[in-house]
């Protein structure tokens, strides 16, 4: 067994945990409400942009022109591409996409944004792999699964969404897993803790994500705009 299925092994309880959880079910049969859209919408566009940040922190860390385009294509495909899928939650709640975009972060995005970049600033590119891996391994694995059980038509609200993430995600998980796993090969069993570690993690704050938009989760003490 490699090194990421291993993870995606010890990770399965909170894959399983993810497709069960109600803004997932929500998708799949169609009735989220318009606030758990637009808030889900808001906070993706800032993780997003994170993302991208520490994709290029992984460039700086990268030795080969290989690994430089491995996360220069992923930074393109935010970029141009992963609009689709915030287009189509924005047409169902009836709002644009550049209406949600500028707005603070909620704990549990917070969270997760600094998690992914204190570990992309200290860790090595094996770490920063395993800890951006769940973000497209769980949504690959929820837009698959979904393609599966719904099978959508046209007419269904999110087809868009559930076609995006079950066919186009598959790019990045089978890159990062490969080069996860030649990084594993030539790591000590320190830094293999890590990376578990870091992976682990992210799969719960993927899953404190959904519980975020679903709940309409906001700081305890209201944040203002002007801060």
């Amino acid at each position: 067994m490699s090194f990421s299925q291993e993870l995606r092994q010890q990770g399965n309880y909170i894959f399983e945990a993810i497709y069960d959880h109600p803004f997932v079910r929500g998708i799949a049969e169609g009735n989220l409400k318009k606030e758990q859209l637009i808030h889900y919408v808001k906070q993706d566009f800032e993780y997003l942009n994170a993302y991208m940040r520490i994709y290029g922190i992984a460039i700086s860390k990268s030795s080969t022109r290989e690994e430089i385009e491995v996360f220069n294509e992923q930074i393109q495909f935010i970029l141009h591409s992963e609009i689709h899928p915030h287009n189509n939650f924005c047409r169902m709640a009836g709002v644009s996409y550049e209406q949600l975009q500028g707005y603070p972060l909620s704990p549990s995005a917070h969270h997760y944004i600094r998690h992914m970049l204190t570990v992309a600033h200290e860790g090595s590119l094996g770490e920063i792999m395993a800890v951006l891996l769940p973000c497209p391994w769980t949504y690959l694995d929820i837009g698959q699964r979904l393609l599966d059980e719904v099978k959508p038509t046209e007419r269904h609200p999110f087809y868009e969404w559930i076609h995006f993430y079950g066919s186009h995600a598959d790019g990045v998980t089978s890159k990062f897993c490969n080069r996860l796993d030649e990084w594993a090969l030539k790591s000590t069993d320190e830094e293999l803790a890590r990376m578990r570690e870091h992976f682990m993690l992210s799969c719960q704050l993927e899953y404190m994500f959904w519980d975020m938009a679903y709940k309409l989760e906001e700081w305890p003490v209201p944040v203002t705009m002007n801060i």
